[in-house]
């Protein structure tokens, strides 16, 4: 006999945003608070971008690297991200290589190869997802989807932080010309372009703290809970 009891979906949690909008950090502070898994989305565009680097596929083509995709082997491990066993958490976060993973995002096979290996993360209890479709095309039936932005100085602002941090040389001027290019790209891309899902929570963190952004991540989640019918 067939169970009639209603089938709900693990529950997943979009943040979607410009580059250096904070929603990594605050996707990564979010799953910890609620005990969710994690999707960092870029961190898969990112790695796919250094295979293209190593194996000497020009980013234009397409079909290579969506072939290329398929054959990877990728893992997040304790927060590592490997490529074929290899941690490269550091190398994917090269500036360079952001630049590229932005390039090879433009192409529609590339998008489509990495579908079913974003879906694979949803899982109990829950999912956060970051990136720059995951409300719209990745988890169209999130209980909650927040779109991050924040203005062109700010971003650049952190991700000089981060840059600096991790050890990397960075220039401001650079910094603001290469996200305002990455920017229009992430836009204006026929496939799945960077913009708010329809019914996403808009969140400018330009003046807010991480803890803030938080905050009110967490809440909105509770208040979507409180929405959502009884199992």
């Amino acid at each position: 006999m067939k169970s009639t009891r209603p089938f709900y979906p693990t529950p997943v949690i979009t943040i979607d945003g410009p580059t250096a909008s904070g929603k990594g950090t605050v996707a990564a502070l979010v799953a910890a608070q609620l005990g969710f898994h994690l999707l960092d989305s870029g961190a898969l565009y990112r790695l796919a971008a250094l295979a293209s680097v190593r194996y000497a596929i020009a980013p234009d083509d397409a079909e290579s690297l969506a072939k290329l995709i398929d054959d990877l082997h990728i893992t997040f491990r304790e927060g590592l991200a490997q490529l074929d066993g290899v941690d490269v958490s550091n190398e994917i976060r090269a500036e360079e290589v952001g630049n590229r993973a932005s390039m090879i995002a433009a192409h529609p096979a590339v998008r489509t190869a990495l579908v079913a290996r974003q879906r694979a993360f949803r899982k109990l209890p829950g999912l956060v997802a970051d990136g720059r479709d995951m409300g719209t095309v990745i988890f169209p039936d999130a209980v909650l989807k927040v779109f991050l932005t924040a203005s062109v100085e700010a971003r650049a602002a952190r991700r000089h932080k981060q840059l600096i941090q991790k050890g990397f040389s960075a220039n401001m001027d650079d910094l603001l010309r290469d996200l305002r290019e990455r920017d229009a790209r992430d836009s204006n891309r026929a496939a799945a372009p960077l913009k708010p899902a329809a019914d996403a929570q808009l969140l400018d963190t330009s003046a807010l703290s991480v803890d803030q952004a938080v905050e009110q991540v967490v809440q909105w989640y509770q208040e979507s809970s409180q929405l959502r019918p009884a199992r």
